[in-house]
């Protein structure tokens, strides 16, 4: 498994946030010291603009370097945040190069993105690196390119920016209602399968082998994964009851597609977020 990441993005935060740094120390910490599965470590790419402006508007990077107010209440502005959401961006795009090269591969890296939308950053998110990446790939001439978003909460940004997208689709399972209030309904190449509050691992699973069936049926030549671990039971954000153990689950059925799988970390805010990464690593490697 390559494990894309970079200590300095934790280098920003604010006290009380629940997108902190210890979310990516502590999981870099951990997963040097498993065995369970080999670990190869790699750093980001430098990304240029052009890149970003795939799925982002110019007024929006210019505003993510110049702003000087907090994005929203859930969104601060951080000194050199556009530093850091571009770094961000960087090991996304290094983990699609990784997975070019027909290999699964994991960004971990804050800030995560599925929630920002073309000209808007919200939800802990300031750049979008799944729509980014999916969008780049098809560029590149991969056919179709599948996002399947598994976050507790409906990924938004991703969805406004792949809507209408040819040989692009996004699938989001995720608790409705909940933040940010989207995602009730599928449209056109946007698929949503939404799970009220308190929906057991049981029934969650059941809704996504539904969901996994129609991403079959679109054949995608590259998965790329918002891989959010905030449905895990004692998460504080949401009100899901997944285990460690449905996270793993949920990496075994993505490794049977048969083709590259491109995860990016979104949410997951639990002190026991690296146990829950590496389970789904191990079900991506198929241990």
């Amino acid at each position: 498994m390559f494990v894309v990441t970079d200590s300095e993005c934790t280098g920003y935060g604010k006290p009380g946030h629940p997108e902190n740094p210890e979310r990516i120390s502590r999981t870099i910490r951990h997963l040097q010291k498993q065995i369970e599965i080999d670990v190869f470590w790699e750093h980001p790419l430098g990304v240029a603009d052009p890149i970003l402006e795939l799925a982002h508007t110019r007024e929006h990077l210019r505003e993510l370097d110049r702003g000087d107010r907090d994005f929203d209440g859930d969104t601060p502005f951080y000194p050199g945040i556009g530093d850091y959401a571009r770094r961000s961006v960087g090991a996304a795009m290094k983990a699609l190069e990784l997975a070019g090269q027909g290999n699964n591969s994991f960004s971990l890296m804050r800030p995560p993105g599925h929630h920002a939308t073309a000209s808007q950053a919200m939800g802990f998110c300031y750049l979008n690196q799944a729509a980014i990446c999916t969008l780049h790939a098809r560029a590149c001439g991969v056919p179709r390119v599948a996002v399947f978003d598994f976050d507790v909460h409906h990924g938004n940004g991703t969805e406004a920016i792949l809507k209408n997208k040819e040989g692009a689709a996004f699938f989001s399972i995720h608790q409705h209602p909940c933040y940010p209030g989207t995602g009730a309904k599928s449209q056109g190449n946007c698929r949503n399968y939404p799970v009220a509050p308190g929906t057991s691992a049981k029934q969650y699973r059941e809704i996504a082998v539904e969901a996994l069936e129609d991403l079959t049926k679109f054949e995608p030549e590259l998965l790329i994964v918002s891989a959010g671990f905030d449905a895990y039971a004692k998460d504080p954000l949401a009100q899901l009851q997944l285990t460690e153990t449905d996270f793993h689950w949920i990496g075994l059925q993505l490794r049977q597609f048969g083709i590259p799988v491109v995860s990016i970390l979104e949410g997951g805010y639990s002190p026991d977020l690296p146990e829950l990464i590496l389970s789904y690593l191990r079900g991506i490697d198929g241990l």
